[in-house]
């Protein structure tokens, strides 16, 4: 079952909490690779998803990045030239605005819109006093393959719900020791700070104690109510750069301005290299109050997503699309 022939989708991940939850959501697990590339020093699960056989690469530990994300998809497709179609498949930080309610555990999608590919390079461009960010180059939009079954699963999701909450519970019920870091955090840890209220500067301090709690420093909110989809699962650009996004005034400069949903630090990296589709679970909100409480649970939900999502991908579509490496050499 290792042959690398036989594995047409590439699943990357960044951080080892977002490896976790892509293997969970295997239907099988098989053997690893005998033989790879030389100078290819991922390490690689190889597995199924329905009838896709898939083969997960993750990040080396505490390598992060535009340009180790390219690395590692580089070197996926040296020793696993057949990959045809990729998916990008973590966490990230949410960009909520008064156009898009995000919320903790919520899952943002990159699709193409506003001129946009679905994935933004925020470092690859300017920002001019008193005018709008400036774009300076262009990343490709994902495979056409995966913007179909994104629209078919929208339109599923739409007519009958989804159970990726369901399916997670699953996941935690047949492996329970991985409930402690993955299951779905109370609620109550699901706070949005007004822009203004800024995080002391030592990070050890949790905010019930370094942040006021008083309502009116916080962004008010309806509840979600059981007509709701929750976790709501958000479609549009992703913004990617090296940096991490603690700035909650850049991050609402560019949800006004591009209207982005969420920023993270790897899919720029692979666009133009890997063309895929960037999957992101979100786990803070871009600001100077992050916490690691909801990592697990946002990378859960965005594993849980992208295999209903592949339950819908034709394997012959999949087998007619050029493998990565012949289309970027091509």
């Amino acid at each position: 079952m290792s042959n690398p022939q036989e594995y047409t989708v590439g699943w990357i991940c960044a951080i080892s909490t977002e490896y976790v939850a892509a293997r969970a959501f295997l239907d099988e697990q098989y053997p690893g690779p005998e033989h790879v590339s030389t100078n290819d020093n991922n390490s690689y699960t190889l597995g199924s998803v329905g009838k896709h056989k898939v083969v997960i690469a993750a990040l080396p530990d505490g390598e992060y990045g535009i340009t180790n994300a390219a690395i590692v998809a580089t070197d996926m497709l040296h020793s696993f030239p057949n990959v045809r179609i990729g998916l990008m498949v973590g966490i990230g930080g949410g960009a909520p605005s008064a156009r898009h309610d995000i919320r903790l555990g919520d899952i943002v999608v990159s699709v193409p819109g506003h001129g946009q590919g679905g994935v933004i390079q925020y470092d690859f461009g300017k920002t001019i006093q008193d005018q709008t960010f400036q774009k300076t180059g262009f990343l490709n939009q994902p495979p056409m393959v995966l913007l179909t079954a994104v629209n078919a699963l929208k339109s599923q999701y739409k007519f009958e719900g989804h159970r990726l909450q369901e399916a997670v519970d699953n996941i935690l019920e047949k492996n329970r020791r991985l409930r402690k870091e993955f299951k779905r955090p109370d609620l109550s840890g699901d706070r949005l700070y007004k822009s203004s209220i800024i995080h002391p500067p030592d990070g050890d301090i949790p905010c019930e104690r370094g942040c006021s709690n008083d309502p009116t420093c916080l962004e008010s909110r309806r509840d979600r109510t059981e007509d709701d989809d929750n976790p709501v699962i958000h479609y549009g650009l992703i913004a990617s750069a090296n940096q991490l996004m603690k700035d909650a005034s850049f991050r609402d400069k560019l949800a006004a301005e591009l209207d982005v949903l969420c920023f993270e630090m790897e899919a720029a990296g692979l666009q133009n290299h890997f063309p895929c589709l960037v999957i992101r679970g979100i786990c803070d909100y871009s600001d100077t109050h992050k916490n690691k409480e909801w990592q697990g649970y946002a990378a859960m939900m965005a594993a849980a997503y992208a295999k209903d999502l592949l339950s819908l991908v034709i394997p012959s579509k999949v087998d007619s699309e050029k493998k990565i490496v012949e289309a970027l050499t091509g």
